[in-house]
This record gives structure tokens, sequence and C-alpha cells, in this order.
């Protein structure tokens, strides 16, 4: 769909524009001076739970999360909802809400947006935010002996699903969504602090599809331990009845060429990391001091974090 426009933008005809045409990142970024750069970045869905103001609450993290991302800080946003006008209206009022209440505690202002009426109920976010335009955040740049840090655990996609069918026990709902809620502003504060250049958000492409970006635009590979990866209650019981969404299938597709799994993992463990995610962690690239920085800070601040792998040369992704 994006090839007849590839060439209609040149990287070269737009100097100020650090992030957007020349490689796939998480947001844009464009120099304003020398010393501050703005972040763009929208993104919207249909529902992933059944409730409207954890669903408004979850669309607007996973919104945000692409500034984080980049290691910006967001302060402005615009409302992006289709709305089903057959909806009572207090229904469509906490789906607004939540993502109101949720962009109140990033410290954003939402100052506007546009809707239409739909069949299904769609809401999200365009967020703008600021960056050092020599600080921020990639996906390239990782080193081998660097170690990869995760900030959320995995299983939501797993887990909503479940929820789709009927399936899901009410505890593992509730673990999903508060976890889905949470802002990942405190970790890639934390990242600036310590000094982090590489990372992502962990999102629809899942794990591995998000982890192999890093991989392949930094022109390394990765070595990743399942049995350091953390998953919510619940998920690895959903995964081993083959409850995935379809993305999950679209990743495995899209990026297993890329991966060498341990023949000891069992399919549905695999699939675990193909799953994608609704507003995930970040996954964070640091050298050994910068990760023992980044592990004190983040115990400091009662940010929860896993090293999951590290960095290796072998330009693929390894799965012990």
């Amino acid at each position: 769909m994006l090839r007849p426009i590839q060439d209609l933008f040149q990287a070269s005809d737009f100097p100020n524009l650090l992030v957007g045409l020349d490689e796939p990142d998480d947001a844009a970024v464009w120099q304003l001076d020398d010393e501050k750069a703005i972040v763009v970045t929208t993104d919207f869905f249909t529902p992933v739970v059944d409730d409207p103001f954890d669903y408004g609450a979850i669309a607007a993290a996973n919104a945000l999360s692409d500034v984080y991302a980049m290691g910006g800080k967001p302060f402005l946003a615009l409302n992006i909802a289709a709305l089903p006008p057959d909806l009572p209206p207090e229904i469509l009022s906490e789906i607004l809400r939540g993502g109101a209440e949720k962009a109140r505690e990033a410290g954003v202002v939402i100052a506007g947006g546009h809707t239409i009426q739909d069949k299904e109920p769609k809401y999200g976010l365009v967020v703008i935010g600021l960056v050092h335009p020599q600080k921020f955040f990639r996906k390239s740049g990782a080193k081998p002996g660097d170690f990869l840090i995760l900030t959320k655990p995995l299983g939501f996609g797993t887990t909503t699903t479940a929820l789709k069918r009927g399936l899901a026990k009410s505890e593992h709902v509730f673990e999903a969504v508060q976890w889905m809620k949470k802002l990942n502003r405190q970790a890639s504060e934390i990242g600036q602090q310590v000094g982090l250049t590489t990372a992502t958000d962990i999102t629809g492409f899942s794990l591995l599809g998000h982890a192999w970006e890093i991989a392949s635009l930094s022109g390394v590979g990765l070595r990743l331990s399942f049995a350091d990866m953390p998953f919510i209650e619940g998920a690895k019981e959903y995964a081993a009845q083959y409850i995935f969404p379809g993305g999950a299938f679209d990743n495995r597709l899209f990026f297993q060429e890329h991966v060498r799994f341990d023949s000891r993992l069992a399919e549905a463990e695999m699939m675990l990391l193909f799953d994608p995610q609704t507003s995930g962690g970040l996954l964070l690239a640091a050298s050994p001091d910068k990760r023992q920085a980044f592990e004190q800070a983040a115990q400091t601040a009662q940010q929860p974090c896993w090293v999951i792998g590290e960095v290796t040369s072998s330009g693929r992704i390894e799965v012990e």
C-alpha cells in the first residue's frame, strides 16, 4: 500500500527530520533547535477489554508509549475516535474519560481531536512530546555484550483473546488490565537517566518481532532466555490451549526465519513469544555498567524490570 508514495518525501529534503523516513522506529522526531526536538506519533485500535473506561485508559497508555519508547516526554495529545451511534452515550463517555484520566496521569493535555461514527468502537491518540535531539532512543545502536531489559511481563494477547472467547478467569484479566494501563514513563525516564540509547516498546509485532527490529537495525544478534522471561498469571495456561489472536500467527509467519528456538521449548511456549501485546513494556539494551545502574534506579523507583537476554554478533535471534 505504501510503495506508491515511498519516493514522495526524500529524507535529504528534510534535514530536521531526525527519524521518520529512512528507518522504522516508534515515532517521528523533528529537530526544533540544538536543545529540543518534537516526537510525534499516533495509535488507535478496537476494544481489547469489556470495560469502556479501562479500554480508553489502555488505548491512551499504548499511544503515549511510543513517545516514551523514543525517550521523550509527552505533553500534548488529540483524541481519535470512531464511535457507534447505537451505543449508550455513557459508554462512549467512559471510553473518552478513561483516555483523559490516563493522559492527565502522564502530565499530558488532551486539547481536542476528531470523532466519526462507525459500527465498532475505535479509540486512540495523536501524541506530541519533546526530547533532546542528541539523546533520544532508537531501535539501532545495540552492541554485542549489551544486556536486554524488559519492563512489563508478556501474555496480554493470549489473555485478552481468552476473554473474548469467554474462557478467561477474572483475576487473570484484572492483572492484564493493570499492566496494560501502566505507563512506560518511569522506565523511559530511568533509561534516559542512566544514558541508554537503544529501546523500543513491545506491542503488536510481539517480543520477537520488536526484538528483531533492534537486531536487524543494529546489525547484531540476540540471545534470549525463555526461563528469564516474565509472564502474567494465566498466560501459559491459555497458550497451552492454543488461544492466540490472529496476529500471533502473522508474526510467526513473518519473523520465524530470523529465530532459532531451543528444541526443548514446546510449541505453545514458542507461540507466546509471537503473541501481540497491547501497551506492552519497553525493551532496552544496556551495557553491563548501565544495566547495573538501570536495575538500581528501577529498584529505588519500584519499577519492575527483568533481564531476559543479551546482544550477540550472530545476526539472528536465539531463544534458549
